[in-house]
């Protein structure tokens, strides 16, 4: 027996230990006739976890040591089903019962709700499961919740191989991290499934894939527009031919896979492509809602030209995208891997504290990436505890109706935070790490 076995054992009774009570208070829920669903749902989600977990590590011990902390994942999450927030009442609920009372699939043509197609298509087949409808869109999020954790093991796999622990760690920390936490299972919302596919479709590029990496892009399009803070990376990926022209082209494909479904289904072909330009006119009037964006610095009472002062940012952050670019351009020679992840790092923090009309939950990427970061090399350990803490106050202020601290302290920590992804992407670069040159392989 080797020395790790009984560590392993002993986990694996810690793991059941997590799930047993997991599972006792899904038999708590105020919907008794969801529980047993509910239940179900809590045993796929472990195993399911396990099996990505070891396709990642390819060792047991490393996947029996990680069931405690993924168990406590499903219990934290469980324990928040029952919650309620306005989100919910004012919208999902209201979606989810129009799709019950209108046919299911036949309801995706008509005009209802401001979510993308591949939503819809959620929000349709939920509508035949005799199941409470705020159980099936929470569990549907914490689902992409795991598949986010393994797009974060596939980063660090790939940019730390010589580290395997790290992969497995970076899985568990994903899934307890507070805002992916509260993000499905308090808040109703489903960042998780475009910052997912955003993970994977940058571990795939960075793995010499391109053309999975460009469809997952694509995916991640066609879920949510603020797959945009992360797309510069594949024009990084473009400039220095890791990924070709002709892989770009999978791109649109996936979105048009992503749409077919609703327009073979009688949407018209205006409602599936005009959701995005809806959602950026509807909150035009804001600078910022609640988001700790570089605007929440403006005092309160301050008299601003909305318009004026949107166009000043959006050319902020098309000049830190540019200079990006730029100056990676300029240093080719020297790019590796892990300067092209901290690329995605900058633009994730960067491009949403620049860009106006900001919602409180656009720095999800950002959250992810920076953690993603600190398992890859210390120098990510504060800014992603900045950002984690900029990001979560904004959760505090929605989730709880009050402001832990003022948003513009967020926005001076994710400011901390861009400069200090700046000065590790610089230093990257200038070191030219040789053991993490990128290796064509396509």
């Amino acid at each position: 027996m080797s020395h790790s076995t009984p560590r392993a054992l002993f986990c694996l009774g810690g793991g059941m230990a997590l799930l047993l009570c997991a599972l006792v208070r899904a038999g708590c829920l105020s919907q008794a006739a969801s529980q047993p669903f509910v239940m179900g749902a809590l045993v796929f989600l472990i195993l399911f976890s396990s099996a990505v977990l070891f396709l990642c590590c390819r060792r047991w011990e490393t996947v029996l040591c990680a069931l405690p902390p993924i168990a406590l994942a499903l219990l934290l999450r469980v324990l928040l089903l029952d919650h309620v927030t306005d989100d919910y009442t004012t919208f999902l609920s209201d979606w989810a019962a129009f799709f019950r009372e209108n046919g299911g699939w036949a309801a995706v043509a008509l005009p209802k709700g401001n979510y993308t197609a591949p939503y819809l298509y959620f929000l349709a087949a939920i509508s035949y499961l005799p199941v409470f409808d705020l159980y099936l869109i929470k569990l549907f999020s914490i689902f992409f919740d795991v598949v986010l954790a393994w797009g974060s093991c596939r980063l660090v796999r790939v940019l730390a191989p010589e580290t395997q622990g790290r992969s497995a760690a970076a899985f568990c920390l994903i899934l307890l991290l507070p805002t992916v936490v509260l993000n499905g299972a308090a808040w109703s919302q489903c960042d998780a499934i475009y910052a997912a596919l955003c993970l994977h479709g940058l571990a795939a590029g960075l793995e010499g894939r391109p053309r999975s990496s460009a469809f997952l892009a694509g995916l991640a399009f066609a879920c949510k527009l603020q797959t945009v803070f992360l797309l510069p990376v594949w024009a990084v990926l473009w400039m220095f031919r890791r990924v070709r022209f002709r892989d770009l082209l999978c791109f649109p494909a996936a979105c048009v896979l992503a749409v077919l479904p609703a327009l073979l289904l009688g949407k018209p072909l205006g409602d599936t492509l005009g959701v995005y330009f809806g959602q950026a006119a509807e909150y035009s009037a804001y600078l910022t809602l609640n988001a700790p964006s570089l605007y929440a610095l403006l005092p309160a009472r301050t008299q601003v030209d909305v318009a004026a002062a949107a166009r000043l940012g959006i050319a902020a952050a098309f000049l830190l995208v540019l200079g990006v670019l730029g100056w990676l351009l300029l240093r080719r020679r020297n790019l590796s891997r892990r300067a092209i992840f901290l690329s995605a790092v900058v633009f994730a923090i960067g491009i949403p504290l620049l860009l106006p009309h900001m919602h409180d939950r656009y720095f999800f990427l950002a959250d992810v990436l920076t953690l993603t970061w600190a398992c890859i090399h210390p120098r990510g350990l504060l800014p992603a505890f900045l950002t984690q803490l900029a990001s979560l106050g904004a959760y505090h202020a929605y989730l709880l109706l009050r402001y832990a601290f003022p948003m513009g302290l967020g926005a001076l920590l994710l400011l901390c935070a861009l400069l200090l992804a700046l000065a590790a992407l610089v230093r990257d670069v200038q070191e030219g790490d040789g053991p993490q040159k990128f290796v064509r392989n396509f």
